[in-house]
């Protein structure tokens, strides 16, 4: 039987309000921090579009008040669940904004877990925005993604994750990172999200790198959701070079 939720979230960023309505209400800026690949049908009534690892979802723009407020909200399943997701935009002084997230709708069985994740994930993706917003403000980046099932425990992954990185000990904001991938430039970057041990992030000059582990209950799963700005970035190398790096990253 299906179960009602609802999960709020809100962050305020340094950023004008329609600066965080291109991010939140256009494909390119919701590919810009979010995973996957989004597209958006302006308007009311209009159809949104998400699509990750050959799972898509589609939903209908049920409020659309630009530099105000976003919603849209996709068709019931057979048995019932649904997934509502609003946007609201309110600027502050000195060009500011708070952002307001509200998803909501029916889950499944497993419905306990699925809130959890869905809330730590949040955590990850809303930061990334900030991120977005404030160091790559006008541009757009290129979504990354990668996927390696039955990983390891958190403990396992993150050692391995910061290891590759040439981080030992607790892991903290502000710390210098790199990593050397076969097949792309280095990165050279700082540490901009310790979340552990559910996420973990890298910001560069020129991307966003992005690390979210499933958790136990989920299949233990380590996922790679990153965002490229450099203009001369290559997707498809890109994507490939990532899956190989993390099919091939050692976990003990």
């Amino acid at each position: 039987m299906g179960h009602k939720f609802e999960l709020t979230k809100e962050i305020e960023m340094a950023a004008g309000p329609e600066q965080i309505w291109d991010a939140i209400a256009t494909g390119p800026g919701i590919d810009s921090w979010f995973m996957g690949r989004s597209e958006v049908e302006p308007g009311e009534g209009g159809r949104t579009r998400f699509a990750m690892a050959g799972y898509v979802e589609e939903s209908t723009v049920t409020a659309w008040e630009p530099g105000k407020r976003f919603a849209h909200r996709s068709e019931p399943g057979p048995d019932g669940t649904f997934m509502a997701l609003e946007y609201l935009i309110e600027g502050r002084d000195q060009g500011a904004t708070v952002l307001r997230m509200v998803q909501s709708g029916v889950l499944g069985d497993d419905w306990e877990t699925e809130y959890e994740a869905m809330g730590l994930g949040w955590d990850m993706y809303l930061a990334t925005l900030a991120a977005y917003v404030t160091h790559f403000p006008g541009r757009t980046g290129t979504p990354v993604s990668a996927f390696r099932p039955g990983a390891g425990d958190p403990d396992q992954v993150w050692a391995a994750v910061a290891g590759a990185f040439g981080l030992t000990g607790a892991v903290t904001e502000g710390e210098r990172a790199r990593l050397e991938l076969p097949g792309l430039p280095p990165i050279d970057g700082v540490v901009d999200l310790a979340g552990l041990p559910t996420y973990f992030g890298v910001r560069t000059p020129d991307a966003l790198y992005r690390f979210l582990h499933s958790g136990t209950d989920r299949g233990n799963a380590l996922v790679v959701g990153h965002h490229i700005f450099a203009s001369d970035s290559d997707p498809a190398r890109t994507d490939q070079a990532w899956q190989e790096w993390l099919t091939r990253l050692p976990i003990a």
